[in-house]
């Protein structure tokens, strides 16, 4: 299976860190800065369920620039093969 490398950036880390704080943050925004936090400085990968989650914000107007800035950087750290066979 491909391997992704990426890793979440500082600036990403931050914002996920202080979303996890934030007691006013939506239950989606956390789960995505919880999966974007267990990616920074580690070769995990996106599961397909958060890939999927991180889709669905990224294609909603519903949702902040944070929270969409979190789920992008989730959608950049997923399996790349399994991209392919959808």
């Amino acid at each position: 299976m491909s391997e992704n490398k990426k890793q979440t950036s500082k600036p990403v880390a931050h914002l996920a860190a202080k979303t996890l704080s934030d007691p006013k943050a939506s239950a989606i925004a956390k789960s995505l800065a919880a999966s974007a936090l267990s990616q920074t400085h580690s070769n995990r990968q996106t599961s397909a369920e958060m890939e999927h989650k991180a889709s669905e914000v990224l294609h909603s107007a519903k949702y902040s620039e944070d929270t969409k800035t979190l789920a992008a950087s989730v959608l950049a750290q997923a399996n790349k093969e399994r991209k392919l066979k959808k």
